[in-house]
């Protein structure tokens, strides 16, 4: 048996609507390995990432919904078990920014808004919870898969200013761990991928700058990053649960930058 099959699996990705990010690059995956996917963003232009992926021969549908409510994310779960008939994977991706809510959220934490710390723990950790709440129920027992897209920043590392991300992206390992200890009863995993730098098409000139100091010497593919969240969503991770797996190329272990 080949330990990467997803013949006959359904997954939802949220946060797909970028066709550079780590969201499209998962479910490209997951639909190549076998699965139908679902996937979501916060506007239409997830219909564009469907259109490439049926091209592609994939089983996939897509929503635009936002995963901040709960409405929606109980809507996006009904869609696929609506489709077809069942649940076993959920990525929980959705974050980081919005195109339809692009809301800053760095600075100083003593110059920040109640509402721009409301803003980023609803983004990035809110639609974490709600997402997985609703997914649980569905999930097929002794086989479900709950991985959420953490970062570096919060659980493993931080940046200066940066602190509502960073307390959300921690809150969500947080919420792995717990999450593990009360579904793997029925055989639900649930883990995390951490990465750093990574070089998608909202990538900044210092973050590519960044990148070229890790030890690998350059930033993460969202190829590279999809491949560590497809493994935790795979029969191959089946003992794996409660962990964050950090996709990094060694920053966070190198004491010294070049």
């Amino acid at each position: 048996m080949n330990p990467f099959d997803l013949t006959g699996r359904v997954a939802i990705v949220t946060g797909a609507g970028s066709p550079t990010g780590i969201g499209f690059a998962t479910a490209e995956l997951l639909a190549e390995l076998g699965a139908a996917v679902l996937v979501t963003s916060t506007t239409d232009r997830v219909q564009e990432r469907v259109a490439e992926l049926r091209g592609g021969g994939a089983e996939v549908a897509g929503v635009a919904a936002d995963l901040t409510e709960p409405a929606d994310a109980q809507r996006i779960v009904d869609a696929a078990v609506t489709r077809w008939g069942r649940l076993d994977i959920l990525v929980n991706n959705a974050g980081m920014t919005s195109v339809s809510q692009p809301v800053g959220e760095d600075g100083p934490l003593e110059a920040m808004s109640l509402e721009t710390w409301r803003a980023g723990l609803h983004r990035n950790l809110d639609t974490a919870f709600l997402a997985t709440r609703a997914a649980l129920p569905a999930m097929t027992a002794g086989g479900g898969r709950v991985v959420m897209v953490a970062s570096v920043t919060g659980p493993v590392m931080a940046m200066r200013a940066d602190p509502v991300y960073a307390a959300a992206k921690a809150g969500m390992v947080g919420l792995v761990r717990a999450l593990a200890l009360d579904v793997t009863v029925r055989g639900v995993t649930v883990n995390a991928v951490a990465p750093g730098w990574v070089a998608t098409g909202s990538q900044t000139p210092h973050e590519h700058q960044q990148g070229l100091r890790t030890p690998i010497g350059r930033s993460a593919t969202s190829a590279e990053v999809a491949a560590a969240v497809v493994f935790l969503a795979s029969p191959a991770a089946s003992y794996i649960t409660g962990q964050c797996l950090v996709v990094d190329g060694g920053n966070s272990i190198a004491e010294e930058r070049a």
